[in-house]
């Protein structure tokens, strides 16, 4: 009988909770939008998207800590598995582990659909959505009510987080308050590292494409008749 070791254990374990975990991500962050957009004066619904939100942290919780278990590290698990511990305390952050999401899609298929290029263009693309619609709330949560705030629609606050995390950054509305100049440091580190990577991956598709054209010749052009002796 073959007794499956830690790293087993956890890739199997990681195979079935991914994609119901994701799932529950997108609940958390739809949850934590109602909590900032709805404003209200009946409490109902935010009360009941904070208890939600609540008990899809202590499902994270729980991963996680089967997860370490499962691992063999022990505390190790916490240095080698950064990210995770960086999402747990921070939910909001869930998107950057989308990439983990897709490779439990891809081992239910023979063959990826996409090329390498257009899956690191894709997960970019999805997690500068993702995490720009989350910086967008957090800090229209911070800057709506405090004085000076030039951030105070949510509409204003998408418009920021689009400008931030495309490295443009405008500047006619910024942050003001300590917490949402955090969130704005934060994001344009992940812009930056999001762009870089579409941009090395486009121009790496470039090359190739060039390259390729390079050796097959001209369109039209047939090398093959050729003769030996015919002037190049």
């Amino acid at each position: 009988m073959h007794v499956r070791n830690g790293p087993d254990r956890l890739l199997g374990w990681e195979r079935r909770t991914e994609l119901p975990l994701f799932a529950a991500s997108m609940l958390f962050l739809g949850c934590y939008a109602v909590r900032v957009l709805n404003r209200s004066p009946d409490p109902f619904w935010r009360d009941l998207a904070m208890a939600l939100a609540l008990l899809i942290w202590l499902l994270f919780v729980v991963d996680y800590g089967v997860r370490l278990v499962l691992s063999d590290e022990g505390l190790r698990f916490v240095r080698t598995h950064w990210l995770d511990t960086v999402v747990l305390v921070l939910p909001l952050l869930r998107p950057l582990r989308i990439v983990n999401t897709y490779e439990t899609l891809q081992r239910r298929r023979d063959r990826p659909r996409l090329s390498l290029y257009g899956r690191v263009m894709a997960y970019a693309g999805i997690t500068s959505v993702l995490l720009s619609f989350a910086a967008a709330l957090a800090v229209y949560q911070q800057e709506r009510d405090a004085p000076g705030a030039t951030i105070t629609t949510f509409g204003d606050s998408v418009w920021w987080a689009c400008s931030a995390i495309t490295t443009v950054g405008y500047g006619d509305v910024t942050p003001v308050t300590p917490l949402g100049r955090v969130y704005a440091v934060f994001l344009m580190v992940c812009g930056l590292a999001l762009l870089g990577a579409v941009t090395g991956s486009f121009s790496s598709w470039l090359i190739q494409v060039f390259g390729r054209e390079d050796k097959e010749g001209p369109p039209g052009s047939d090398r093959s008749d050729r003769s030996p002796g015919a002037p190049s």
